[in-house]
């Protein structure tokens, strides 16, 4: 497929991701599937960043809900970000791909405490660098860290990999006749109130002009097409 229309990228997976059939934890294929895919795109010559999330294990969200402390719920779901991290980790190395984890939160001697000026010199000699723990503080999800990350060490898109193949005029699922965008401004998003992301991750990529594109990524070969500049599995904001 080439090379990379981009240079350098946040790539946000789910926890989930990482569950396969079993529901809940880790299912090995499910992980392998991952790490098969993310290294291939890496052959195009891309630099690519990584947040998971932790819905495979935890959500701090659903915690606060059920009557826990928020804080300590959200908590609960960077720790869990931090196994998954520590779980892609050891899979990539296995895989043969050099990878470093940084955290929001000071976790040595586990994991090295986040680093900006580290973790790009890691991305410029090719790593595969993932960042835990979201932002260290309660009440940011896993996608508002994607988006401060991505634009601390300058990434130039954030690629949001879920379930559907992007941004549809409406919920496809309730309405037929939902269309979907391959491209879409900002501007748009708002004003058709469409569910893209958070609204503290969508007002930092809006406001510092940070690429969104989502997609999904269970489609065969979608993270290559979205990295290709195929926008034909996906949606791009911008």
């Amino acid at each position: 497929m080439g090379k990379s229309v981009y240079k350098r990228v946040l790539l946000k997976i789910s926890g989930e991701s990482l569950q396969g059939k079993q529901g809940f934890g880790y299912d090995p294929e499910a992980v392998s599937s991952v790490v098969e895919r993310v290294k291939e795109a890496m052959t195009l010559g891309v630099e690519i960043a990584l947040v998971v999330g932790a819905g495979n294990i935890w959500r701090g969200l659903k915690g606060a809900k059920s009557g826990m402390d928020r804080v300590s719920a959200d908590q609960m779901g960077m720790l869990a970000t931090a196994m998954n991290s520590l779980c892609l980790k050891n899979a990539f190395l296995a895989a043969g791909v050099d990878v470093e984890v940084h955290s929001a939160i000071g976790m040595e001697p586990f994991i090295q405490r986040f680093n900006r000026d580290l973790a790009m010199k890691q991305l410029s000699e090719g790593k595969l660098v993932i960042f835990a723990c979201g932002t260290g503080l309660s009440h940011f999800t896993t996608d508002t860290a994607s988006a401060l990350r991505a634009l601390e060490v300058n990434c130039q898109a954030l690629l949001k990999a879920t379930k559907v193949n992007g941004v549809y005029t409406a919920d496809p699922k309730k309405d037929p006749t939902a269309t979907r965008f391959e491209t879409i401004s900002f501007a748009e998003v708002l004003s058709r109130k469409l569910g893209v992301m958070d609204s503290t991750a969508f007002s930092l990529c809006s406001d510092n002009n940070l690429h969104i594109v989502i997609f999904n990524f269970d489609e065969p070969n979608a993270l290559m097409k979205i990295l290709s500049g195929d926008n034909s599995v996906g949606t791009v904001v911008s």
